[in-house]
């Protein structure tokens, strides 16, 4: 059996405490996009499959490096090859092979991500995912949404404490909500998303014009401080 959480003391006539919430949103410009790229072959024959595959697999893996830098991260996720059986008969028999590679590209560079997700979706048998817009864990807007939240929660406290005709003396806790119970924070959710298959042409697709999508940065702080004595 869990034990209930301790009251919260009140403080005193001479030293009452203040608590206040203290939050903050930002709108900001994306750092990086996602691509997912799914590479597929299909044949009656396995090798056939997977070499078809392994060419189509290479093929993306070079028109997407050749971005050199921005390109920020290449990871394959997974890899099938899966046996057709046909649909009548009482045997077991196999009518092809089918396989795929599953690709995931971090791009940095938003002028070439338009260029790259035509050219990608104009490759055989590829279906193009995205993009993902996102900022990076380590974001400098993280930072400045939290420490917004904290001026906007002392603040608030001395707007609270002015009203009453007192000041505030000291802090006394900063939390972040739900940081006393460990609830985890949940996380945001994806940006736009585009989906394509492309198949093979003779001339180049004209590159795609994609705007990048705001991201909203949010963060929110329980702060508790000590005023005077109010002037009731």
């Amino acid at each position: 059996m869990t034990t209930p959480p301790a009251p919260l003391p009140y403080g005193t006539p001479e030293a009452p405490r203040l608590a206040v919430r203290g939050e903050a949103r930002l709108e900001v410009d994306p750092e990086i996009a996602r691509l997912g790229i799914t590479v597929s072959a299909r044949g009656t024959d396995r090798r056939t499959a997977l070499a078809d595959l392994t060419h189509r697999n290479n093929q993306t893996l070079e028109l997407i490096k050749s971005y050199n830098q921005a390109i920020e991260q290449l990871e394959t996720g997974s890899f099938t090859i899966t046996p057709q059986l046909t649909d009548k008969g009482r045997h077991e028999r196999i009518r092809a092979y089918h396989g795929t590679v599953h690709l995931t590209a971090t791009l940095n560079d938003f002028t070439a991500l338009g260029e790259l997700t035509t050219r990608l979706a104009d490759l055989d048998l590829t279906r193009v995912d995205g993009p993902w817009w996102a900022l990076r864990p380590d974001s400098p807007a993280h930072r400045e949404a939290r420490q917004q939240a904290v001026r906007e929660a002392v603040q608030r406290a001395r707007e609270y404490a002015g009203a009453l005709g007192a000041e505030l003396v000291a802090i006394v806790e900063l939390a972040d909500i739900g940081a006393e119970n460990a609830t985890p924070a949940g996380l945001p959710s994806p940006g736009g998303m585009m989906r394509s298959a492309g198949y093979g042409g003779e001339a180049p697709a004209p590159a795609l014009d994609l705007e990048p999508q705001r991201q909203f940065v949010y963060a929110e702080v329980n702060a508790r401080f000590t005023m005077t004595r109010p002037a009731l």
